[in-house]
């Protein structure tokens, strides 16, 4: 071999090495956090804390004392690692908003992906029959501009909004049923026709659909405010009605009068210019930290309306971000780790919450008869199954530290069985082939790919989003194993609206989505995946038998006993008070999924890579990443800081 050959050689093998030196020691499954963390935060009359401070940043703004602005008891959050300081600006994109600052509820979400913790709310507890919550604010809570939180606030959303057809045509099922009074300013009953042992689960997840500050929005609720002074006011900010206004800001979503509305969150919007969205620390906010300081501390935040993956990763593999989570992709990994080492960032590997990265979904209620009677065979459920080498997929796209499984929850849920995250995973091809054998599916015209049994083509158009996980190279290297077996499958990325609408319809073949909802916060309320109850966009293998169990048998087709005793198991999980009925009932709608595959998962709890700069402190180094927690809620972000 020639001498400048064998150096090169030499050259690629050494970045080869470091390379898996690298990825070899950055993955890992167990969140890392302190243990109070999973209990109800401390008051600061419980530790003994009676002197509080704040930022500098805020002695020039003409503010009552801060022990004033605070709750007459604060909660105190212990930070990760260290006291923090104050100051600075802190810069990440658009999209990692909810991420760098979490929505404040009556209660929130521990890290161990399960308990509930009180939040805004100094306590709650059940009656006996699950019929009643009962929430206790805490005393002295305030807005961002200083007017006080109570009850009225939780009662004006509630019952005024959630529940008036007027601005909700179709109230959110969550809320079907509820009625919600005061027994005094502090105190809130949350009232359910049936029990409701879960409604905390959403209200810790959901929770900016539970309040707005009455004293702001009912200058534009028609029960307080004149129509026609609302009408203008409407018209003048480009509103078609009140309702779209209130639903655009209960939603978050970024417009010009987002910085004239009081938040609860740590910080407020201070200017949405194009391209760039600045917000300022709220002066009011209601925790501290173990030395008595307001919290958050840093000052301000500036995030860049970035929507390219490409952009944000350069960014953040140099250091120009602060914080980089939602654009970040496992295949940018290695590039990401390559930058922790020229750039001084710090790449964290956390583990998405996705059962499964993929949840690849056949039509069970496809109007195509011929390829209805094909999905609705379990044979051919399971045949596509073990034709997907999984260990393959693992080792190409997430460096061997996925784990190959089913779509099913995680292994810390109280409803998990091993057996349910491995049916139908082996690789065997040759079984695969004999199923599609078994049920007629021969290569007539031998041109490498199955017929149906009277000899016509087989072709399956697959359609998906390309979002939040690397669903396209996934579905390159499904659909290679699927043709190895002699399965025809098209795929064809589309657009989410376009999902939506076909999902809700019914059109698919076949599709697919992440598989979320596979925490114990989620799964006991929203088990869709594994029962048709829900239309949406993540779910399209069964939305007749789900628009019946939705209309009560007047629309879409009613479904076969099986079907219908897995939504009766649902529904009965998600009332009982008995915590062991409910783990068994959830255990035998997952064992269900088991045996006849609904839907096919690939790999889960894949690595998602978290970059921060070198000077943000305080954020987990491993942590869980996903929608049933909101990314960062459990993890108190409000004690990162910014090293000077």
């Amino acid at each position: 071999m020639p001498e400048p050959l064998i150096a090169f050689t030499r050259s690629i093998m050494s970045k080869l090495a470091l390379l898996l030196c690298i990825l070899q020691s950055i993955f890992v499954y167990a969140a890392d956090y302190p243990e109070l963390w999973l209990e109800p935060a401390r008051s600061a009359a419980q530790l003994g804390i009676a002197t509080f401070t704040q930022s500098p940043f805020l002695e020039e703004q003409n503010l009552p004392p801060v022990a004033e602005r605070l709750p007459d008891n604060p909660p105190v959050i212990l930070p990760l690692d260290d006291i923090g300081t104050y100051g600075g600006t802190a810069y990440i994109i658009a999209d990692d908003i909810p991420m760098f600052f979490s929505h404040e509820g009556l209660v929130t979400i521990a890290p161990d992906l399960k308990t509930i913790l009180p939040n805004l709310a100094e306590s709650f507890s059940y009656s006996d029959d699950g019929r009643e919550l009962t929430l206790r604010l805490r005393a002295g809570l305030k807005w961002s501009d200083g007017h006080p939180l109570t009850a009225e606030d939780f009662l004006f959303t509630v019952n005024e909004l959630q529940l008036n057809t007027e601005f909700l045509p179709v109230t959110f099922r969550d809320f079907v049923g509820v009625e919600l009074r005061a027994l005094d300013e502090l105190t809130l009953v949350f009232s359910f026709e049936n029990p409701n042992p879960f409604f905390v689960n959403y209200m810790a997840q959901s929770p900016d659909l539970f309040m707005l500050p009455k004293h702001y929005f009912q200058d534009f609720h028609p029960n307080y405010t004149d129509r026609e002074v609302i009408g203008e006011r409407m018209e003048e900010m480009g509103f078609s009605n009140w309702s779209a206004f209130i639903f655009t800001s209960m939603q978050q979503r970024r417009f010009p009068d987002l910085v004239n509305q009081p938040t609860m969150r740590a910080y407020k919007a201070e200017s949405l210019t194009p391209g760039l969205f600045t917000y300022k620390r709220n002066p009011y906010y209601f925790k501290i930290d173990p030395a008595g300081q307001q919290l958050p501390y840093i000052d301000t935040i500036e995030a860049q309306d970035i929507r390219d993956n490409a952009v944000a990763t350069g960014q953040a593999s140099t250091g120009q971000l602060d914080f980089s989570g939602v654009r970040m992709q496992t295949s940018e990994i290695p590039l990401l780790k390559l930058g922790e080492r020229n750039s001084g960032i710090k790449v964290s590997i956390w583990n998405r919450i996705h059962g499964s990265d993929l949840s690849i979904q056949a039509n069970l209620n496809y109007a195509d008869e011929k390829k209805r009677k094909l999905f609705e065979d379990v044979r051919f459920r399971r045949a596509l199954s073990i034709a997907i080498d999984r260990d393959e997929m693992n080792e190409i796209i997430y460096f061997g530290r996925g784990t190959p499984r089913q779509v099913t929850v995680l292994p810390n849920s109280d409803y998990f069985e091993p057996e349910f995250a491995s049916a139908y995973t082996q690789y065997d091809p040759a079984a695969a082939n004999a199923l599609l054998d078994e049920m007629g599916l021969i290569d007539v015209n031998e041109d490498g790919f199955r017929e149906f049994a009277d000899g016509s083509q087989l072709t399956f158009a697959l359609e998906f989003v390309e979002t939040e996980t690397p669903k396209q190279v996934s579905m390159e290297l499904v659909t290679s194993y699927w043709n190895a077996v002699g399965v025809d499958i098209r795929m064809r990325i589309i657009d989410r609206n376009l999902q939506y609408a076909r999902a809700i319809a019914g059109e698919f073949e076949m599709t697919l989505w992440h598989a979320d909802r596979t925490t114990d916060i989620l799964f006991p309320i929203n088990p869709d995946f594994w029962v048709p109850r829900k239309l949406a966009a993540s779910l399209a293998h069964w939305s007749e038998w789900s628009r019946w169990y939705l209309t009560g048998g007047e629309l879409g087709e009613e479904p076969p006993p099986n079907i219908r005793q897995l939504q009766a198991w649902a529904d009965e999980m998600s009332t009982s008070m008995d915590p062991a009925r409910r783990v068994q009932l959830g255990k035998q709608i997952l064992a269900a999924n088991a045996e006849n595959v609904w839907t096919i998962g690939t790999i889960g709890m894949a690595p998602h890579p978290v970059v921060t700069s070198a000077r943000l402190k305080n954020v987990v180094d491993t942590g869980f990443w996903g929608w049933d927690i909101r990314w960062t809620m459990p993890y108190h972000p409000a004690t990162w800081y910014l090293a000077q």
